[in-house]
């Protein structure tokens, strides 16, 4: 592993401690019940790597199974737009028929993506009989646009725009024509939407933690805007006394929270690089405002992986039967590169009794560059 490839910076700026209670057992057992009664439902597999060198275990969640979508996104998604439509027909706690029922005419979600997101709120507008407008940031590729377009109900538009850009852009369309706007990113006065979201991604943390028959001493989470990496970060910390040691990953040239980090004074600062990845589902050039307040406190570190180290650790997986995409991967892909470096393990305090956990976001959701990287 050529470790010019990597960057890891200690979080040496920590905020001050922040209420994680919303996402404890109890306050989200309702949440866990909503998404067992969707369609397609079951919990995602976690797979233990427990045959690698320099530390006791690598466990996986491997998301790319999710209601069928190959990626996470749809559990904050679905969760948020049952949330909207709920309190809109004063419903408390009604099901999917329940709603259908009671809508009396046609509404409309929208949302800005890099795919997963966006395929996500496409599939919860569609399962409640709502419509969705989608938008994508230039160099977006087609059989992501295509995934959502085969949703149903679902109106596609590729820009040219990059995707805080496109944020605002959706914003504002949805503020002019009383759309429901479903970001999972948040800013001052657009608060309540994105959290909602993040309560929805930790499904995915409670699975993990009953499926785990030990409890992990590392958390790697890749992040965009991160709001699930703040999300899963809340759920450990609210069940593990003391939390496990979380790091941050992010793609070198996309890499807000790095950035952040580095300037260290805790104001939220964009990514500085050229914004070129492959990485599409983590080309975000902004933190979300929520997922900061979280990560502030509970990330140890932030690192950076070039292209080239997350390729080597989709392929890595694929040889474990473990399909895992350009963003999914890159986790693991820090872990990796830990198992081969000394210098690494150290920094991250890895010792043979240390067990990793990470979350293979999505699966090929670009079956050609999939296809390329694992020749």
């Amino acid at each position: 592993m050529i470790m010019n490839e990597i960057n890891l910076i200690q979080n040496k700026n920590r905020g001050e401690f922040v209420d994680t209670s919303d996402f404890s057992n109890a306050a989200t057992e309702k949440i866990r019940k909503f998404h067992a009664s969707l369609p397609n439902y079951h919990k995602t597999p976690l797979i233990e790597l427990n045959n690698l060198k320099n530390v006791k275990a690598v466990c996986v969640k491997d998301e790319s199974h999710r209601f069928g979508l190959k990626a996470f996104k749809a559990l904050g998604g679905v969760w948020a737009v049952y949330h909207i439509l709920s309190r809109k027909l004063g419903l408390i706690n009604p099901t999917v028929q329940e709603i259908r029922d009671n809508i009396r005419e046609k509404l409309t979600f929208v949302t800005t993506t890099d795919g997963n997101h966006g395929k996500g709120v496409a599939w919860a507008a569609n399962l409640f009989g709502c419509n969705s407008i989608v938008f994508m940031p230039k160099n977006t590729v087609a059989a992501r646009v295509q995934a959502i377009e085969n949703i149903g109900n679902a109106k596609v538009e590729v820009t040219d725009m990059n995707y805080d850009d496109c944020v605002k852009f959706s914003a504002q369309l949805a503020g002019d024509n009383n759309f429901f706007l479903v970001q999972d990113t948040a800013w001052a006065g657009y608060e309540e939407i994105p959290a909602q979201i993040m309560l929805g991604y930790s499904t995915l943390a409670y699975e993990a933690i009953n499926q785990m028959n030990i409890a992990p001493t590392h958390i790697f989470l890749q992040a965009g805007v991160g709001s699930m990496a703040a999300a899963v970060a809340a759920v450990f910390a609210e069940n593990f006394k003391p939390c496990p040691r979380i790091t941050i990953v992010e793609p070198t040239e996309v890499a807000c929270f790095y950035e952040t980090m580095r300037v260290g004074d805790g104001n939220i600062y964009s990514a500085t690089g050229n914004g070129q990845t492959m990485m599409a589902g983590l080309n975000c050039a902004t933190p979300c405002t929520l997922a900061w307040k979280i990560l502030r406190y509970f990330a140890a570190d932030s690192a950076t992986i070039s292209d080239n180290v997350a390729a080597q650790a989709m392929k890595i997986l694929a040889e474990h039967k473990i399909t895992s995409g350009e963003s999914g991967c890159a986790g693991f892909a820090l872990a990796n590169a830990a198992l081969n470096s000394p210098e690494l393990r150290r920094a991250l305090e890895l010792d043979k009794d240390s067990i990793i956990f990470v979350i293979n976001t999505e699966g090929d959701t670009d079956p050609d560059n999939y296809k390329k990287i694992l020749q």
